[in-house]
């Protein structure tokens, strides 16, 4: 760290970091320094003048964007001539600027604005006709109206330095210049949307959101994004009980503001018209409404009657639904209904990754280390596109520390553009390219390494082996598909494992066993979809499904029930760094239950209410906290922010399964079941190619 240096602002002394800028010196302190072209994290610009700032023993006003402090600077904010200049600003960038705040969708957010209400003068002096640009649709959800750019290359910043895409530049020199799309008149990019946020007018807005609400008409409930495992905080705007926009403005996750296109504009299956709103039983061969008691009661005297004449079950659970939800589903299947048959999509080789760094601490990566450490090796993985906040990270760090990122794939991926080495390998083989980076590796002084499942059974441990070999601190992540897949490992959706990855002595039937069991007596499945690509063998099993949607399992069940989505339910969720967050609910569906509660409703009715316990989110995490290793984490640390639990401490005791793990590699634009029912993953041109 810098050595720190004293001087002074607006008669305040203060200390920083010698060579740190101005505006970030004034922010730490309390003190504001507008800006519109600075923005923490991407390179300077000192475009819009809007910083300008005096320096005691300099002749000219300096822009405090690109103003490094030093011992004895003496720097005032609030002069009349910095206000002065601040007023002049204002009235230069409103000269072409409509005066549309009423329609404008940036109204009540727009920084511009707020300057104008703070610095602006009454009246301007440029009374010439403004320029005008039509406004452009560059696509589903990136609208760009050019009169109201300010020109501060933010947008174009975010998009090059933060996405790596590139996907935005500047037409046209002078009054006429604009921001422009790579396709001409169209956008070929992520479509993240980061562009949107990041831009302090009204000049790029949002598709989804336009002329719908103001800011103010919202309530904001901060979640967690349900789809990929990354586990970014996304902040919802709800009106009359619909989900309206999702951004993270306030930074309050471990992603900061970043959003990819699931987690900022794929809330919309929510919403969508194929719901389902009521239980549904087969009668006559046909699934047909029926009430909740009469759906509930049929399951629970079918359960009853089955477990009376020791006929098999199979359950399988979701990468989507919560700890608790996991955990109370495992707990009726092994208390209640006395089998270990139960299992989930397993999507990354946690459990060999846990059993191989038993007996060590720290050594499970979290979202700071892609960011802290000084180099990062990715395995197998298209990281941009299937892990998108991670990668995100690993720029992040690229470009403020000069972290050396390191890549062993099968194809090229976005990191090789900055990687210190790209090793191209067959798919299986990348094992094998690891001794050719020995050296590097290590002399690195610290080292993340991060796998997909092209990296499982022993190949794990042969990657630890290797990472302990280097002789530097190393830390690992075992990548996995879905909002809760490494939270349905650790509660013990596995038929080996309970929860906290205890050996269960007898294990049950894997979900493969199940679908091919012809002697299976009923088969429960909750948020998931396995018969999506498979036949159930038994064809006179009893199915039971919980779903939002009437999918491929759904069809063949005799009783479905309307389940409440992620932004629908209180809970936790655990993300592929094992990093414990908390769920709130933003929005309802008519008709719709939690999975907890179902769950519970059907205990209740087999008379196992008292061994089950309350369905209260809350009761069954301090169940959880207390009977769940790594995971006595108090809940007020889980909503403020990212717990990680601690799982590793001791050999799991239990046979490997990598036969069982199988990623989807879902790319930016799909997302399992939830990817089919939105419209926005299904209407941008790059979803669409994707397919």
């Amino acid at each position: 760290m810098a050595d720190l240096v004293k001087f002074t602002i607006n008669g305040r002394e203060i200390e920083a970091p010698a060579g740190m800028l101005a505006i970030e010196a004034a922010k730490q302190n309390g003190i504001e320094i507008p800006s519109f072209c600075y923005y923490e994290g991407y390179s300077l610009q000192a475009a819009c003048r809007m910083c300008l700032v005096e320096v005691e023993k300099m002749p000219k006003m300096q822009v405090a964007c690109t103003l490094p402090v030093a011992a004895g600077m003496v720097i005032r904010t609030e002069t009349d001539q910095v206000k002065l200049a601040r007023k002049s600003t204002l009235e230069f960038l409103l000269t072409n600027h409509p005066l549309d705040c009423p329609v404008c969708d940036k109204g009540g957010e727009c920084e511009l604005q707020d300057m104008v209400f703070k610095y602006g003068a009454g009246e301007s002096r440029y009374v010439e006709a403004k320029i005008h640009v039509d406004e452009q649709q560059w696509s589903p959800v990136v609208f760009y109206d050019g009169p109201r750019c300010i020109l501060c290359f933010r947008c174009v910043r975010a998009c090059d330095e933060g996405m790596g895409v590139g996907a935005l530049g500047v037409v046209n020199r002078g009054a006429m210049s604009l921001i422009a799309p790579n396709k001409g008149d169209h956008l070929e990019c992520d479509e993240c949307g980061q562009c949107i946020d990041i831009c302090p007018v009204g000049a790029l807005t949002s598709g989804p959101y336009r002329y719908l609400t103001r800011p103010w008409e919202m309530d904001h409930i901060g979640t967690i994004c349900t789809h990929c495992s990354d586990g970014c905080k996304t902040t919802l705007g709800v009106r009359n009980d619909e989900i309206v926009r999702g951004n993270n403005r306030d930074r309050s996750g471990v992603n900061g503001e970043f959003l990819c296109v699931k987690g900022r504009y794929a809330f919309d299956f929510n919403k969508h018209a194929e719901r389902l709103q009521s239980p549904m039983m087969r009668v006559n061969g046909k699934l047909e409404e029926v009430s909740w008691s009469k759906a509930l009661e049929t399951i629970a005297n079918k359960f009853g009657e089955i477990r009376s004449r020791g006929g098999k079950f199979g359950v399988i659970g979701s990468n989507h639904t919560t700890n608790e939800e996991n955990y109370y589903l495992q707990k009726f299947a092994r208390q209640g209904l006395g089998t270990n048959s139960i299992d989930h999509h397993r999507t990354g080789d946690v459990v060999t990754l846990v059993d191989a760094l038993s007996g060590t601490t720290g050594r499970l990566a979290n979202s700071a280390d892609f960011y802290e450490r000084k180099a990062v090796l990715v395995i197998g993985s298209d990281f941009s596109v299937e892990h998108p906040f991670l990668a995100f990270q690993a720029r992040a760090n690229f470009r403020h520390h000069e972290a050396h990122i390191y890549t062993v794939t099968a194809e090229p991926v976005r990191e090789d553009n900055y990687a210190a080495r790209s090793v191209r390998v067959a798919k299986g083989e990348e094992l094998g390219a690891l001794e050719g980076l020995r050296e590097a590796l290590a002399a690195e002084p610290d080292l993340v390494i991060v796998f997909d499942d092209s990296i499982k059974g022993d190949k794990v441990r042969s990657v630890v082996e290797f990472g302990q070999s280097l002789g530097i601190p190393v830390s690992y992540c075992a990548l996995v598909d879905y909002s809760n897949s490494r939270g349905a490992i650790d509660m013990g959706l596995a038929p080996e494992i309970g929860p906290g990855y205890h050996a269960t002595g007898q294990p049950g039937m894997s979900m493969n066993d199940m679908l091919a069991a012809a002697d299976l007596a009923a088969l429960w499945v909750v948020g998931a979809n396995p018969l999506e690509n498979a036949k159930l063998a038994a064809s006179k099993a009893f199915v039971v499904v919980q779903d939002l949607f009437l999918t491929e399992t759904a069809q063949r069940a005799d009783v479905v029930l309307p389940a409440a989505s992620a932004y629908e339910k209180n809970g936790t969720v655990t993300n592929g760094r094992g990093e414990v967050q908390r769920l709130k609910r933003a929005s309802a569906t008519m008709g719709a239950k939690t999975d907890l509660e179902i769950i519970g409703l059907i205990a209740k009715e087999m008379g196992l209410a008292p061994m089950m316990g309350p369905w209260l989110p809350e009761t069954v995490y301090a169940e959880i906290r207390k009977t769940v290793k790594g995971y006595d984490i108090p809940l007020p640390l889980v909503t403020i922010g990212a717990q990680q639990s601690t799982p590793v401490n001791g050999r799991v005791g239990v046979e490997s399964r990598p036969d069982l793990v199988r990623s989807e590699h879902n790319n930016l634009f799909e997302s399992g079941t939830l990817g089919r029912y939105s419209q926005v993953l299904n209407t941008v041109i790059e979803g669409r190619q994707s397919r």
